[in-house]
């Protein structure tokens, strides 16, 4: 059975995030079962959407979970998806964050068709979003047919507000992408051997704590390098710290375009994601041990659902900087350690491939299909 899938997102199209990418592979694995699947998403004005994404609405900064994430809080909206609900005959309207203003909840209000979301966020400390308004919310979470969690963590974060069953299944990976070996860029061959650091330039990444582990594995392997990729506002704040530590070798690469991301993970000696919490999934872990990459990792919940400690990477207490700095020196000083951490992580990453990931979307979504589906919710969205 060909399926037709609303893919849906709060988040503008254009600026990078997890759950985008998750919709973008989602919608090309899909395809390529032979569904058809179009993704719904805000965007910004001077933005055209390419072939599949429809731009619902124009896309604003608000502040979430310490960053800023850009959603359309237009009540224009709503025509919108009437509009394309008239176009498309839906068999699964599948809302990603279905409960962040305003896109999912206004396909959740005027759709008929069987409504499942997927939740990715996990926090340590609950959502602000869901403690200030999981009573209105609740209403909303009912009208879904379906519920998928992206990790148990994720799943534990939102079943506390909205409780339920919630299927889970993990987020994908271009296995092939990361796995061909591909030559180093100019800008990064020299630099070897590297540690590399893969996030935003937000708290919760950890960056700093990463610096002041690197001065303490420099004193050691003073050969070693650390290279940077990513953005954010806090990069000259962050420049300024690895000088204020007098650390050298330090290279900011800004942001890494997709096509050399994996020669930079494939090309490190070590990767290292110093997170300090609040991760749903480690994305990054598995993208670095897919290119054969050994792994140090924070030791907290979305991280442990895809590294077994000692086995596919290192694990080490958030915040522990002599820890961290240890951890990374056992790796880049210890062959045999790299080298089964190598072979243990790539074979772990084959367990999120798209072709493995997807198949099981499907499979839920044929569940979900064999029941009636609830009714939509007439309620107007601010």
């Amino acid at each position: 059975m060909s399926l037709r899938v609303a893919l849906v997102s709060p988040y503008d199209i254009g600026t990078p995030s997890g759950v985008n990418v998750h919709i973008a592979h989602l919608a090309n694995a899909l395809r390529q079962r032979g569904h058809h699947a179009w993704i719904f998403a805000p965007g910004r004005h001077d933005v055209e959407a390419t072939e599949g994404i429809t731009l619902m609405g124009r896309s604003i900064p608000v502040p979430s979970g310490g960053s800023l994430a850009r959603v359309t809080l237009s009540p224009r909206s709503g025509r919108r998806v009437k509009k394309e609900l008239a176009r498309h005959d839906f068999n699964v309207i599948h809302l990603h964050e279905p409960l962040v203003p305003v896109v999912p909840m206004q396909f959740m209000r005027l759709s008929n068709a069987h409504k499942i979301g997927t939740f990715h966020t996990a926090r340590e400390n609950g959502s602000r979003l869901y403690d200030f308004n999981h009573r209105l919310l609740r209403r909303w979470a009912r009208t879904l047919d379906g519920r998928i969690a992206v990790s148990t963590a994720a799943a534990r974060l939102v079943s506390h507000y909205f409780p339920g069953h919630y299927e889970v299944i993990p987020n994908g990976i271009d296995l092939d992408r990361f796995a061909t070996r591909v030559l180093a860029p100019p800008e990064i061959e020299s630099l070897q051997p590297y540690v590399l650091f893969v996030g935003r330039f937000e708290e919760r990444k950890g960056l700093p704590v990463l610096l002041e582990s690197f001065r303490a594995v420099q004193a050691r392997l003073p050969h070693v390098r650390l290279v940077v990729a990513g953005q954010g506002s806090r990069r000259q704040q962050y420049e300024q710290y690895a000088e204020d530590l007098n650390i050298h070798g330090v290279h900011f690469a800004g942001h890494v375009p997709n096509e050399l991301l994996p020669a930079y993970y494939q090309h490190a000696a070590a990767f290292c994601a110093p997170n300090t919490g609040n991760e749903s999934f480690g994305m990054v872990l598995i993208e670095a041990m897919a290119a054969g990459t050994p792994v140090v990792a924070s030791n907290i919940d979305g991280f442990r659902e895809v590294v077994r400690d000692g086995e596919h990477g290192i694990l080490v207490p958030p915040l522990d900087t002599a820890g961290l700095a240890d951890a990374l020196c056992r790796v880049l000083t210890n062959d045999a350690l790299a080298a089964s951490l190598r072979l243990k992580g790539f074979e772990r990453a084959r367990d999120f491939s798209w072709d493995s990931v997807v198949d099981r979307v499907v499979e839920y979504y044929e569940s979900v299909l064999e029941r009636p589906p609830r009714s939509a919710l007439e309620e107007p969205v601010a």
